[in-house]
């Protein structure tokens, strides 16, 4: 009976106790962390001009609203506390439910969690020197640990007890974090917009739409078409990777009121508000900073870039402060969310038989702290960055097998309960699954470093699928 779980009449249930407000502040939340402040200069370097720039934000957010709202139809239908793993358990099996809860587990969730802790530990060492990763606190050989790392563990177990407490403690702190964010990124857009250079805007948008590489030296890298859609599937990397997680709410159904209704809007709702404001972003960066300067901006640090022309020498504090407040948010909404994949998957008996219980706040606390020791594994590491440059393929692999599944659940289950259909089905659903598949043919070829180290990953998941379920049949 080692790896089956037994819930009698005594197992504690998860509290509907979040509204809309929190779900959709949970999506928005745990989208913004950094990326927005960093990776349009990784884009810029790939696609070469302002046009594209921005065209690749907006094929982003048209991706991210259309898987949105896909979603909305089996969030309506599952309204179950594990999301998107319910999903492909129902439209599939459970080993390719499994393949992306061990996926989630083993990088996806834990390797952004990471990676988030320490972007907030970096932005802080601006205001407080000795939090930097250049230092070097314990020198192992193997192993350097820096206070940059020793900051993003605080932070990440810090969280993680506070949520252990109830998702009460959590929803407060991610509404608050949430509001603050988004009023400081539409300020700094405004306050971009109203700073507006009319000979950088102009120059900007000449030949808005020629495509080309530029390289780290300032230097033209011409494509043919074929090079060209390679780059935009490249520079999708960052402008995903910074929309992602929005997920996050379908994952806390169980603790959502009218989950039914409240995830599909969350889900439109928190993905519209972040694409307006990526987009407005990057548009704000073309009005006030040359393309060669978002490029080849210091470690990428478009935002700071921005904020020092339109604050002068304070710009760096201000955008420190801004990344620091939503990378704790967003921080918040990741570690909030992500127990409860394996809470489901624990109940199924294919993950630690103790993080299947709720403790007497309601709430994974096993799963919670599982998942903060892995983040924090990854802190030490040092990896996590290269992890997540190659995750970005088996995320939006998942999703599309995940938006497939509504396809064959219309046929599996034609007269089950559907509160919400997916909006624009079936052509909505399957433009994504094409743009998807593209994405993912074009990494394949063209970028393969970022391809096969997380499918590999994932794949690791199947053997270990069989060794559980060999375990579980004599107890069964």
């Amino acid at each position: 009976m080692a790896l089956r779980l037994s819930f009698g009449m005594s197992e504690k249930e998860f509290k509907p106790v979040l509204g809309l407000w929190d779900g959709t502040m949970l999506v928005a939340g745990s989208m913004i962390g950094s990326g927005i402040f960093i990776v349009s200069a990784d884009i810029l370097r790939n696609v070469g001009s302002g046009g594209w720039l921005v065209g690749v934000w907006v094929i982003t957010g048209f991706m991210t609203i259309t898987a949105a709202v896909s979603y909305g139809e089996l969030s309506g239908m599952f309204p179950k506390a594990g999301g998107q793993y319910v999903y492909l358990k129902e439209a599939y099996n459970p080993l390719t439910a499994f393949l992306y809860g061990w996926s989630y587990f083993a990088v996806i969730q834990t390797g952004t969690i990471a990676a988030v802790g320490v972007a907030f530990a970096k932005f802080m060492a601006y205001l407080l020197p000795w939090a930097s990763e250049d230092l070097v606190l314990l020198d192992l050989h193997f192993l350097k640990i820096s206070p940059a790392q020793l900051v993003s563990i605080f932070i990440i177990v810090l969280l993680t007890f506070i949520n252990t407490r109830g998702v009460q403690g959590g929803k407060v702190i991610q509404s608050f974090l949430t509001v603050i964010k988004l009023a400081s990124l539409f300020g700094l857009i405004a306050f971009g917009f109203v700073m507006i250079k009319g000979e950088v805007w102009n120059a900007n948008w000449s030949n808005a739409w020629q495509m080309h590489g530029i390289g780290k030296e300032g230097n033209i890298l011409d494509y043919t078409f074929v090079l060209g859609m390679g780059a935009i599937a490249s520079a999708m990397v960052g402008s995903i990777f910074s929309s992602d997680s929005w997920n996050s709410v379908t994952f806390i159904a169980g603790e959502m009121k009218n989950p039914q209704r409240n995830i599909g809007l969350s889900l439109f709702l928190g993905t519209l508000i972040v694409t307006v404001i990526y987009v407005s972003a990057n548009v704000m960066y073309m009005s006030i900073l040359p393309l060669h300067d978002i490029a080849l901006a210091e470690k990428d640090r478009v935002g700071v870039a921005a904020a020092n022309v339109i604050f002068g020498n304070g710009g760096t504090i201000v955008i420190a402060i801004m990344i620091m407040v939503s990378t704790f948010g967003c921080n918040n909404g990741l570690i909030l969310s992500g127990a409860r994949v394996y809470y489901t998957m624990a109940k199924d008996g294919l993950f630690f038989k103790k993080v299947g219980h709720l403790n007497s706040f309601a709430v994974p606390q096993n799963g919670l702290w599982v998942q903060c020791i892995l983040a924090s594994a990854w802190c030490l590491s040092g990896k996590y960055g290269d992890l997540l440059d190659m995750i970005s393929f088996v995320v939006v692999l998942f999703y599309m097998l995940t938006i497939a599944g509504i396809f064959i659940l219309r046929k599996k289950r034609p007269d089950a309960n559907r509160p919400y259909k997916a909006f624009g089905y079936p052509v909505l659903p399957m433009i994504y699954i094409a743009m998807g598949t593209a994405f993912c043919l074009l990494l394949i070829f063209f970028k393969p470093t970022y391809t096969w180290p997380g499918l590999i990953i994932t794949l690791i998941g199947i053997p270990i699928y069989f060794l559980v379920m060999k375990e579980k049949k004599p107890a069964a």
